[in-house]
């Protein structure tokens, strides 16, 4: 018995043993990223690097979040201090035209709804679509306009939209129109002398990508292969400057062994989180297709008893069995996607505190105005776009689904979660 608890010890041990061998040299080569910053937090975090190592390779990080700066105190025992940017090439931006944009405006008119003021709130919300530049800002306009005044001539303009997101596809569905187009290639099975596993082969891709000089329509014809799916459809979309709404559905051969929701809800969220790009790295370190926290890493690995690296995290398989093992965890309390689209990007803890508070009951403007009005703005938005994904990729996946219906359960608490009684 003894030797057996000594066994399991040294297991989990194992399990939660993350050290990558990295010198100083491949990290100090790598190009100015997010990746080279989270290959920076990894080198410092090893037992073998020392002080002034990591006081020499600070100096090339581009930014410093939370886990980069613990590391660095704890190797140094000093705050660490940028004394250089290290920039690096990113998408471009289109400039706002006024002070306020419409997000400030349409905010505004989510407050006049919530202080009962309806005629301030339609002021705000004509503002918010006057000076739209996106045109999700301006669907969302037209879409609280239609709800406040019940004039057709909003409803209209979301019907004409093209984009195929959260606002439009109820208003298709308040008339029984057809969801806006998406696209769906069936890519060739062919070669690509590029490995979609290394974040450094990601980054430098990303340098070409956000060159104004390059030409990304033959750029992406290189990366035109089943195997590249997500850097191809990655530059696709940005050459069409988001116009063309790609909805890849790669790695059929793990996904299908799955039931359809569970596929849907994957593909909806890795859509949202890293366009399918096995090896995106975030600001924050989440890792991989699925943006797994490490911490999250950790915890599934001790579970499941395995002993991996976090660059695991980087092979989209690895990446689809350790997402699908968090969503059966969050399914066994949340029953609706969007309750789980929240807590996957904003924790558990806060989905069960948002909907035990005063969210999600019935009202005027009811589920629609509780979706609006969520402080936390990283995860409301989030939620909205995964669900527009699952949508979408429920009827791909060959099982006709519609938004309406899934947003009228909100107020149904028997039908979307265990928190409410």
């Amino acid at each position: 018995m003894k030797l057996l608890k000594l066994l399991l010890v040294a297991s989990l041990l194992c399990t939660l043993s993350f050290a990558k061998n990295l010198t100083y040299g491949e990290v100090h080569n790598m190009p100015s990223s997010v990746e080279k910053d989270y290959y920076i937090w990894r080198f410092i975090s090893l037992k073998s690097t020392t002080k002034e190592e990591a006081k020499a390779i600070i100096q090339h990080a581009s930014a410093i979040n939370s886990k980069l700066k613990n590391a660095y105190i704890k190797k140094t025992g000093y705050a660490p201090k940028l004394y250089k940017k290290n920039s690096y090439p990113g998408p471009k931006q289109k400039k706002r035209k006024t002070k306020y944009g419409s997000s400030t405006y349409f905010a505004a008119g989510i407050n006049a709804l919530e202080h009962k003021n309806l005629q301030k709130a339609k002021q705000y919300f004509g503002w918010a679509q006057k000076v739209a530049i996106k045109e999700l800002e301006r669907d969302q306009a037209n879409f609280w306009l239609y709800l406040t005044t019940q004039e057709k001539v909003f409803l209209d303009a979301l019907l004409k939209s093209k984009n195929p997101n959260y606002y439009t596809l109820i208003a298709q569905d308040l008339v029984g129109g057809r969801y806006p187009e998406t696209i769906t290639e069936n890519l060739p099975n062919r070669s690509v002398d590029f490995d979609v596993t290394d974040p450094i082969d990601w980054t430098k891709l990303k340098y070409k990508l956000f060159n104004p000089r390059e030409n990304l329509s033959a750029l992406a014809q290189k990366y035109r292969s089943q195997k590249t799916i997500g850097p191809y459809t990655y530059i696709k979309a940005y050459d069409s400057e988001y116009t063309r709404h790609y909805f890849p559905m790669p790695y059929r051969d793990a996904m299908s062994k799955l039931s359809i929701n569970r596929q849907a809800i994957i593909y909806a969220i890795a859509r949202q989180e890293s366009r399918f790009i096995p090896a995106s790295v975030s600001t924050s370190y989440a890792l991989g297709m699925m943006q797994i926290m490490p911490f999250l890493v950790q915890h599934i690995a001790k579970q499941k008893r395995e002993h991996i690296d976090l660059d695991a995290m980087f092979d989209p398989y690895k990446a689809i069995e350790y997402a699908d093992y968090h969503l059966d965890y969050l399914t066994k309390y949340l029953y609706h996607p969007l309750f789980v689209a929240y807590a996957y990007n904003g924790g558990i803890g806060f989905t069960r505190k948002l909907i035990r508070s005063s969210h999600f009951q019935k009202g005027t403007f009811e589920p629609y105005l509780s979706i609006e009005k969520m402080d936390n703005i990283e995860t409301r938005e989030y939620g909205k776009k995964v669900l527009a994904n699952y949508v979408i990729y429920r009827n791909k996946l060959g099982k006709p689904t519609r938004l309406l219906p899934l947003i009228k359960l909100l107020i149904d608490p028997e039908k979307t979660d265990k928190f409410r009684d």
